[in-house]
């Protein structure tokens, strides 16, 4: 049965046709912003710190396990908490512009997941649980938009993933705002800006970009809107935002994670996977994330003896372990601020008091990889989103070509920055016509995966080898700008996502620190390891969250001021 969404999407649309016609950044208007009103007023304790008014419960610090405790020894419902999340983003999201929409029957799902539990019928770990999807995750409940004014109208049936959470019990709490088309529209797009929903903010300093594109989800679990979020990476867009505000961010191996029922950038890269405030939360979303599904030719590649017990975390793993240190090179360390280094040197010092040893390590072919990408994307783009637009019921454009004339007459979509990207994609042959397309992808493949197997295997023999590899995920999150209203858009500095993102290996991000003015901005660090190894890749992310215990609930300060931003748009995506 379908419904109408909740006020929040209409709201969000208006609000974004609004900030259009006055040409000024929808932030301004209701997302993001510090504006004075709420500078002086302040923010209630319950709604700052993420206490639950109801019990005292602080919502920020809980697990699954903890709240399943709970409701499992009926001190908690599922009711309860799913209203907690609702009032939540009712207090916070004009703020926080993190919610695209809200699920009108979540809480019928709640109390029906209270009924369950009541008669001894759990369905799974996440039995009860407020879930938020990214909104480029197909569900039948709510249109699916990508973010994009020209999907307002998409009726999708639930996608692969959805009906697992709800399988396993969860409650599909609403859908997350993200950068539109996951950053695959513009070529100096915004991080987490849409046509939809306007800008998300960052939670810790709400004038500050969230990173891109998975940034509602990241933002929604950051300000305990949501216990556990989805998001989607093609390369960055799970740990970027994870790390650049401060929560745990998995990307699994390529084919762990149905895509079926996702807006796509390219099948040779997108999965979606978790986000959460903890790591033990994180690894119970993947165990009902993970799975084959017939329709997606990935997930057939899943070895038959693969566990997927992934919340049986080992927080012993780090001890005797060697891990890969990626340092910066000499430029890298010019462009990266000292504060930013320093917490990736503390972390690297944290593995070691773990008993980890760290061993300083190149990953050789970036240059390489990075100049097949993003052709090879663009390419893969008109074939896979033409597919999906043809499958997807409702009144929306057939194909990218009617998506680029959409925005044409838009008064909102092209109003901060272009589609470049859409008109560059429109214009390739999809890689079936091309061969030359299809070269590249499998020789950049194979070097993303040779720069992480290569640099795994140190020494002549298994006791050289390491157990992964480190990096530096984000560095401090910048001012959000506009192209068209500011000269420039998002002051995207350092990542390490690439290698792991086109071999389609395993990358976790974790909070590790906080760099940028007054020390206020989350870093994170992350750990990809090799093909299928996801389990221990949590493993070692986890006992490093337990080690670092780096975390720290969002301030929600309207600014700290402005810093330098260097000349680098490019998003995540």
């Amino acid at each position: 049965m379908r419904v109408a969404a909740h006020p929040l999407r209409r709201r969000a649309a208006v609000t974004a046709a609004l900030a259009a016609a006055l040409l000024v950044p929808a932030s301004t208007v209701a997302a993001a912003p510090a504006d004075q009103a709420g500078a002086e007023r302040g923010r209630p304790d319950a709604a700052g710190s993420g206490t639950l008014p109801l019990r005292g419960l602080d919502l920020d610090a809980l697990t699954i396990p903890e709240l399943q405790d709970r409701m499992d020894q009926r001190s908690l419902t599922s009711v309860e908490l799913t209203q907690a999340y609702l009032d939540r983003i009712d207090d916070l999201n004009d703020d926080l512009g993190a919610v695209l929409s809200v699920n009108p029957e979540a809480l019928a799902d709640a109390a029906a997941s209270d009924q369950a539990r009541k008669r001894h019928k759990t369905r799974g770990p996440l039995e009860g649980i407020p879930v938020l999807l990214k909104d480029n995750v197909d569900t039948e409940q709510l249109p699916t938009t990508a973010g994009s004014r020209a999907l307002l109208d998409s009726e999708p049936d639930d996608a692969v993933i959805t009906r697992r959470l709800r399988d396993a019990g969860a409650i599909v709490l609403g859908k997350a705002n993200l950068s539109e088309w996951a950053n695959f529209r513009g070529a100096a797009s915004t991080s987490g800006w849409s046509g939809v929903g306007g800008q998300t903010a960052n939670p810790y300093v709400l004038d500050r970009n969230p990173c891109g594109s998975s940034s509602g989800s990241a933002v929604g679990v950051a300000a305990s809107l949501a216990q556990v979020a989805i998001g989607t990476e093609t390369d960055g867009s799970i740990v970027c935002p994870a790390g650049a505000n401060g929560v745990v961010g998995v990307k699994p191996t390529l084919g762990l994670v149905s895509r079926t029922g996702i807006v796509p950038i390219s099948a040779e890269q997108d999965t979606a996977g978790p986000m959460a405030r903890h790591a033990i939360d994180a690894a119970l979303t993947l165990e009902v994330l993970a799975g084959r599904d017939e329709a997606d030719a990935a997930t057939a590649e899943i070895p038959a003896d693969l566990g997927t017990d992934f919340a049986e975390l080992d927080l012993d793993a780090l001890k005797g372990a060697r891990i890969g240190v990626w340092t910066l090179s000499p430029e890298e360390s010019a462009a990266v601020d000292d504060q930013t280094e320093a917490v990736f040197a503390a972390a690297v010092k944290q593995l070691e008091a773990a008993g980890a040893t760290p061993v300083p390590v190149q990953l050789p072919y970036q240059e390489e990889i990075g100049a097949g990408e993003f052709p090879a994307l663009l390419a893969e783009f008109k074939r896979d989103l033409n597919a999906y637009l043809a499958a997807t019921p409702g009144d929306h454009p057939a194909d990218l070509a009617g998506l680029i004339a959409f925005n044409e007459q838009d008064p909102v979509e092209l109003a901060y920055f272009g589609q470049e990207l859409f008109e560059q994609a429109q214009a390739t042959a999809v890689p079936e016509e091309d061969p030359a397309i299809r070269e590249t992808r499998e020789r950049i493949r194979q070097l993303a995966r040779a720069s992480i197997d290569e640099v795994l295997a140190q020494g002549a023999g298994p006791e050289d080898d390491l157990a992964a590899i480190v990096g530096l995920t984000n560095t401090p999150a910048w001012q959000t700008r506009y192209e068209y209203l500011d000269g420039e858009a998002d002051a995207f500095v350092y990542s390490t996502s690439g290698p792991a993102a086109v071999a389609g290996y395993p990358n976790v991000s974790v909070p590790a620190g906080f760099a940028g003015p007054r020390e206020t901005l989350p870093v994170g660090v992350s750990f990809f390891g090799t093909r299928w190894d996801d389990a221990r890749v949590l493993d070692i992310a986890a006992d490093f969250e337990d080690q670092a215990a780096a975390r720290e609930a969002p301030g929600y300060l309207p600014t700290v001021g402005a810093d330098p931003q260097p000349d680098n748009p490019e998003p995540a995506t």
